[in-house]
């Protein structure tokens, strides 16, 4: 068997360490990718020039967009690769392995075309302006137009390595182009462009590194082959309807839940460009600092979900269930060390971003309210990503539509027709606490059907 080297970590290894092996390397990546994303913001808001932080803040939403075609491949055959390789079937998995990654290629072709044919009406939709859209166009193009392939099929990679057990290597890769974003983004904004077009110097140095990771990705499948299920396909390969099922049943709702996470960014934005685009910047701000505890969660989470799956897949439960638990821990010990650092530094945070005043004040109120929304944030998508290592991906999706359609978005025109900007920001608090106690009724009852009342903590 290809993968003996790697069975003891999901079976035998003590929890806590298997956990940090899988999700320390995924959290250090998520940290870099989080600075790497927030480097862009950071560069752009150097011009004292809300408009072109606004209009970088809008094309965030669609390079989320990206990220969800990533999680149809990535998460709904990630997972299913895991599960077949926890009952033993290796076959299955590599054929499974590299439907994905080609249907993962074609679509990222697709995904970039379509945004060529419709950039104006989508950057519209998304709340872009007379004074955003032309900056909007320019970050657009290279990042998404001209590297939506490349981080689709890369990120598609990555979860693939991750979840057969090569986590660093999937980190490394996503590291490496987070590093070289950021050296590249003053060299092109402020050194080999012109002023007034450092936009489209954060779009190339963005897109430039997303290329970057996944050249290193083609570079360590080649290594790994006959190590593990994993090789770049040759053509496109077939697997069985029942497999294909399988994929699309969890990897559907993990697309849609970042396409729903994606719409509720697209409400705030148009609702924060209703006050203006002073507001609007400074909420993009925020929404961006507060992916540090977001970005450590989800290291946590991406670690935790092959280890559950596995332990899933071959019925030792009381392990999985240990995981999970593990997991919880460490993900609201984040989440209550980042609500002390933002609620003592918010200033100086903001401030960071962008020199202007009136930015400054009002992303400072709106991250000292949003910051106490990061515990209920991080065991909202916890419970999602442990329903798809187990293969309940209608319940996360049920979960993902009650937290976004039926909770944050109703809460956001509510509270904003209530309370204007202010009622926004403090939506996202108020709609997850609800939402946690809701995942939690469900999640007692889906625990309950998998034991079958066999296997108590």
């Amino acid at each position: 068997m290809v993968q003996n080297h790697k069975t003891d970590l999901f079976e035998n290894m003590p929890v806590s360490k298997a956990l940090a092996i899988m999700a320390v390397p995924t959290i250090i990546s998520q940290l870099i990718t989080l600075i790497y994303n927030m480097s862009d913001t950071w560069f752009v808001g150097r011009t004292g020039n809300p408009y072109m932080v606004a209009a970088s803040s809008l094309v965030l939403t669609v390079y989320l967009m990206a990220g969800a075609l990533a999680n149809l491949f990535g998460v709904g055959g990630g997972t299913l690769v895991v599960r077949l390789l926890g009952s033993k079937n290796e076959d299955d998995a590599k054929q499974t392995a590299g439907w994905t990654l080609a249907a993962a290629a074609v679509v990222g072709l697709c995904f970039s075309a379509v945004c060529l044919l419709f950039m104006n009406p989508l950057l519209r939709l998304l709340g872009a302006s007379d004074r955003t859209i032309h900056f909007a166009r320019q970050y657009l193009f290279f990042v998404i137009v001209l590297g939506g392939f490349f981080n689709i099929t890369s990120s598609t990679m990555s979860f693939l390595l991750r979840n057969v057990g090569f986590s660093r290597e999937a980190a490394f890769g996503l590291g490496m182009g987070g590093l070289l974003n950021i050296a590249l983004d003053p060299l092109f904004m402020f050194v080999l462009l012109p002023d007034g077009m450092q936009v489209i110097g954060a779009g190339i140095a963005t897109m430039l590194s997303n290329v970057a990771s996944f050249l290193y990705y083609i570079i360590v499948y080649k290594k790994v082959r006959g190590r593990c299920v994993l090789e770049i396909p040759k053509g496109f390969p077939k697997i069985s309807r029942e497999l294909l099922g399988d994929l699309l049943s969890v990897g559907i709702p993990a697309s849609f839940s970042v396409f729903l996470f994606d719409l509720t960014n697209i409400v705030i934005n148009r609702l924060s460009s209703s006050h203006g685009d002073i507001e609007l910047a400074a909420i993009g701000i925020v929404i961006k600092a507060e992916r540090l505890p977001l970005n450590v969660g989800i290291g946590i989470c991406l670690g935790m979900v092959p280890l559950v799956a596995y332990n899933y897949a071959s019925g030792n439960f009381r392990r999985m269930r240990s995981i999970f638990t593990a997991s919880r821990i460490a993900g609201l010990a984040v989440s209550v060390l980042s609500i002390i650092l933002y609620r003592s530094f918010a200033s100086q945070i903001i401030g960071a971003f962008i020199p202007e005043e009136r930015t400054v004040l009002l992303g400072t109120a709106f991250l000292k309210a949003r910051c106490f929304a990061a515990p209920f944030m991080f065991l909202s998508f916890n419970m999602v990503h442990f329903m798809q290592a187990v293969d309940r991906g209608g319940v996360s999706f049920r979960l993902c539509v009650i937290r976004q359609i039926f909770l944050n978005i109703p809460f956001l025109f509510v509270l904003n027709r209530l309370f204007g900007m202010s009622g926004i920001v403090w939506t996202q608090v108020t709609a997850d606490i609800f939402n946690v106690v809701v995942s939690y009724i469900i999640y007692d009852k889906i625990i309950r059907q998998i034991v079958n009342f066999r296997d108590s903590p």
